[in-house]
């Protein structure tokens, strides 16, 4: 039963740093390191929770949240630090993952693809959320979206850790809204070619 809430653990936290990277990152990191229901102590990947690596995820934050004030939100999405951004996501999703099932199990790497799945999964959903939401607000709302991103995924990641079956609701919502905005993107060009 353990190895499944590591896994359901795991799940949510690749999910939430696939919405924004950096809260999720230091919520894990400083559960594991008190020891709160996940700890990555003893395993490969220990040094999520030391204090190396919460302060360069700290420093990355503060250097992308200035860099988003000064290009806006879109801008830095269009941007190759946009793309930069995303892989970081990815990654760091991937190593939350296989660091929650490390706790339980000697062989981790799973995990990596399990992060990077539900990640990516989580990055297509709120970027094509946020697209579409951006297109009807003024600027100032706009920028306020980002905050929504950091405030779910940091939401996210301690449901995650403290009710890991969360994450299975959590996953199911990426994917129903994911298939929603599709389909009603879909929609909304058939509509257009019939108007021609």
């Amino acid at each position: 039963m353990d190895t499944v809430f590591a896994i359901l653990t795991g799940a949510g936290l690749g999910a939430a740093a696939g919405i924004r990277p950096f809260l999720p990152a230091l919520v894990a990191g400083a559960a594991a390191s008190a020891d709160v229901l996940i700890d990555f102590d003893g395993t490969d990947l220990s040094f999520l929770e030391q204090t190396g690596w919460l302060l360069a995820v700290v420093l990355a934050l503060i250097g992308f949240v200035l860099l988003q004030r000064r290009m806006t939100s879109e801008g830095l999405d269009r941007h190759a630090l946009g793309s930069a951004l995303a892989g970081l996501a990815l990654g760091v999703g991937a190593l939350l993952f296989a660091g929650a099932l490390a706790e339980e199990e000697s062989t981790w790497w799973p995990g990596l693809v399990g992060g990077l799945a539900c990640a990516a999964l989580a990055q297509a959903t709120v970027r094509d959320l946020l697209r579409r939401t951006r297109a009807r607000l003024d600027p100032e709302a706009r920028e306020a979206l980002t905050l929504y991103a950091d405030g779910a995924s940091l939401l996210l990641a301690a449901l995650a850790i403290l009710l890991p079956p969360v994450s299975v609701v959590a996953l199911g919502a990426l994917v129903w809204l994911l298939i929603s905005g599709r389909r009603r993107a879909g929609e909304k060009f058939a509509g257009l070619r019939i108007l021609r």
